[in-house]
């Protein structure tokens, strides 16, 4: 099976690309936005679904560190690095772009939902602090829910939920 994104509104679809040869051209019509459109097969236009890909954790922790989400009901695992600064997390949408998007179908996660900022203190050591966007359902950390005006101090392997997606913190080396 092979997935393909809509051009317009990125909803997923997938198709058995066995049935079809090498070079043809598929038309598609999205499910959800009604746009059509359409492919040729071939080894560089359909790319496998990232669910086969195996994220690597420790590709970003040279640089500033990453985040897993964790896999649940609505969007795979991901491996989403950072940077150095502010980074906007939230749900990934095409005509808002944020820092660190993430792929999913939770809608009780706000396109801008929390930001964690990565910055170097005095000693030259990476501090990652934490806080809300603000969001409509809020940010916890470890179970509990900020404040708006809270700023948490996170460590590696910290536990953060933003609707219902789940990710971990890992900080650079």
């Amino acid at each position: 099976m092979k997935r393909i994104r809509c051009p317009k509104c990125e909803n997923y679809l997938t198709f058995d690309e066995t049935n079809y040869t090498e070079g043809q051209s598929l038309v598609f019509v999205c499910d959800q936005c009604k746009k059509q459109f359409s492919i040729r097969l071939g080894k560089t236009k359909v790319q496998p679904p990232r669910k086969e890909e195996k994220p690597d954790e420790q590709a970003f922790q040279e640089a500033f560190g990453s985040i897993t989400v964790i896999e649940n009901v609505f969007g795979f695992k991901q491996v989403l690095p950072l940077h150095e600064g502010d980074n906007v997390i939230g749900r990934r949408q095409p005509d808002a772009p944020i820092d660190v998007p993430i792929e999913t179908s939770d809608m009780s996660m706000d396109r801008r939902h929390c930001i964690l900022n990565v910055r170097r203190n005095k000693q030259g050591t990476l501090v990652y602090t934490l806080r809300d966007a603000p969001s409509l359902t809020g940010t916890f950390l470890n179970n509990e829910i900020l404040a708006d005006k809270d700023r948490i101090r996170l460590d590696d392997g910290a536990i953060v939920t933003i609707g219902a997606t789940t990710f971990i913190l890992r900080t650079a080396r």
